[in-house]
């Protein structure tokens, strides 16, 4: 029996009309001589009932059915007894009456029960998936990542850009994560690398003169891996010439209003407003701030530059920071509470967490007899304290005291329930340093990637001060979630190589690795720059899912295993032989 509709679309306007419904058995009832099933499909769940007055047979074949069975049956549409409407289904106002069954397939025992209430580990569900992906929940999840899909190819086509794919195989360029390696059968010890980003390509596609390029890219990276990476993920890749950076935030921004508003209805406030860095990072303590609670990081050098507290003082002459964040709510914290934050601290990379508890103009603490009468009206004023309220204080480098605290104020924010979930903050992050300073490596390395623009009237700061360049980068962030990230790219080859120099990669490494786009740069390259958005991390806050494997078909798990397939495996030594590889 071929189906004529689906277990989401019958309701009362269907009465008394013969259907042929296809499914899987969701639940199994037997009602004192009625026995009613609800059938799942992807698009909903439809309630048929088997009565042995309407077909005898078809009530002692259901007799044996049970959860996950595939089934087709033939009925008619008919109402519901007023006490029987269920009014969580969208089809809770009917139910079929069944006059013929065919049972398409039996079902073993599942390893858990299809339904989003399941409590079960990962693991099982990954060995499992494609039972997991029965769970309505999945099911929608990759219905909007489809619908994104959808909504991003038809935004584009409609800005005038042009999809094209860019290779898979590709030369390896090391710069950044570990590439994943491909051996070459015709070329015995050649490899090709999958590609981290189609970065070189979209920069080859202006270059021939593709002036809007997109495209929805597979990318691979051999890195460590956390809640929000795989080894491989999708984005959205965007190229375009002739365009300064205001441009690309543009239309990227007009991308994400787009997709929040067909996707969930939601509406972005335009323009997205815009932060730099060293705001960032010196408020909030990273360069992807959740804007949805306060609890800013404020800084105190000012207050104890001539402080008596050793620790103050030295910190300060060592050109470090004291910071510190404001809890309105000291009441809430016991000392043993204190102390897990301190501990806190110590992990994330502090050497210890100072604190004071300011209540009835009073301050009591664990740094309160160190304060002059000076400094503490001073630390009201700086801080606008009121009663009742919790300072925590840090003193290290400047990375570290505003990096620590960024941490803990993020702690804080789960723990006192500050994070309106009803809300999207979005904020563009702008002026990052172009170079970071690499201590292993003892050179400079791009914090972008090596072909980022440093903004234009600072080019002469490659040559005198590298660390105070700023590039023409820009990310788009989402309550603390960096979705997207890109920049102005270099168009010049003079360029390109000074940058290359500053960062110690030499004229032959630079020729081996980027030979081929150094020359492309001297055939008439436009001024261009790009975007990136991480697909999977935009479907993961557009479904409200807590990871991103809970938007990928067959994900990895946080080891880059595939639990479901075992990938990977071992080969023969017969594939070895044909690629003239041998294990050690």
């Amino acid at each position: 029996m071929k189906r004529t509709f689906t277990c989401g679309e019958l309701n009362e306007d269907f009465l008394n009309k013969e259907v042929v419904l296809n499914g899987w058995v969701n639940k199994w009832r037997d009602h004192g001589g009625l026995i009613f099933i609800d059938l799942r499909d992807r698009y909903g769940v439809t309630q048929v009932v088997f009565n042995p007055q309407t077909n005898s047979e078809a009530y002692e074949m259901a007799k044996a059915l049970r959860s996950e069975d595939v089934i087709a049956v033939k009925g008619k549409v008919a109402a519901r007894p007023p006490e029987a409407i269920n009014p969580r289904m969208a089809s809770g106002k009917i139910e079929v009456h069944v006059e013929k069954l065919e049972i398409l397939n039996k079902a073993k025992t599942t390893p858990f029960e299809i339904n989003d209430q399941i409590e079960i580990s990962e693991d099982i569900r990954l060995k499992f998936r494609y039972l997991d992906l029965r769970r309505p929940r999945l099911q929608r999840n990759l219905t909007v990542r489809s619908n994104v899909y959808k909504i991003v190819r038809n935004f584009f086509y409609d800005e005038n850009f042009v999809e094209i794919e860019t290779p898979f195989l590709m030369k390896s360029t090391p710069e950044g994560a570990r590439d994943f390696l491909v051996p070459s059968r015709n070329f015995p010890g050649r490899f090709y690398a999958l590609p981290q980003s189609p970065q070189t390509y979209k920069q080859l596609l202006m270059i021939a003169g593709f002036d809007r390029y997109f495209q929805i890219v597979k990318c691979f990276r051999d890195e460590d891996l956390r809640r929000d990476r795989q080894p491989e993920f999708t984005q959205i890749d965007v190229e375009m010439s002739f365009v300064d950076e205001n441009d690309v935030i543009d239309i990227s921004s007009r991308l994400i209003q787009k997709l929040f508003k067909e996707i969930l209805d939601y509406q972005v406030q335009m323009p997205i407003k815009k932060m730099g860095y060293r705001q960032a990072f010196e408020t909030y303590g990273n360069d992807k701030p959740d804007l949805r609670f306060g609890l800013p990081i404020a800084t105190l050098n000012n207050v104890f530059e001539k402080s008596e507290f050793k620790v103050f003082r030295s910190v300060i002459e060592n050109k470090g920071i004291v910071a510190a964040i404001v809890v309105e709510a000291a009441d809430k914290f016991s000392r043993k509470k204190i102390d897990q934050l301190t501990e806190k601290a110590k992990h994330f990379g502090a050497k210890g967490l100072a604190y004071l508890i300011f209540n009835d103009d009073e301050f009591k603490g664990s740094v309160t007899k160190f304060l002059t009468d000076s400094e503490k009206e001073n630390l009201k004023k700086e801080l606008n304290l009121k009663n009742n309220s919790l300072i925590l204080i840090v003193a290290d480098t400047y990375e570290k005291s505003y990096s620590v605290l960024g941490q803990l104020r993020l702690e804080l924010g789960k723990e006192l329930d500050l994070m309106d979930k009803s809300k999207f903050e979005f904020v563009w992050i702008v002026d990052f340093p172009l170079l970071e300073w690499n201590e292993e490596q003892n050179r400079y390395v791009a914090r972008h990637h090596p072909f980022t623009s440093p903004k234009t009237d600072q080019l002469e700061l490659l040559t005198t001060h590298p660390e105070r360049a700023l590039a023409r980068a820009y990310d788009l962030v989402v309550n603390g979630n960096e979705i997207a990230g890109g920049s102005i790219r270099i168009h010049r080859r003079d360029l390109q190589e000074k940058m290359f120099d500053v960062l110690k990669i030499s004229k032959q490494e630079a020729e081996a690795k980027f030979g081929f786009l150094l020359q492309a740069l001297e055939y008439g390259a436009p001024p261009h720059g790009g975007i990136a958005f991480g697909l999977d991390r935009l479907v993961m806050l557009l479904t409200g899912s807590e990871s991103i494997r809970d938007v990928i078909a067959f994900p990895k798990t946080s080891s880059a295993l595939s639990l479901m397939d075992g990938a990977p495996s071992e080969v023969s030594e017969e594939q070895l032989a044909e690629l003239h590889i041998k294990i050690r």
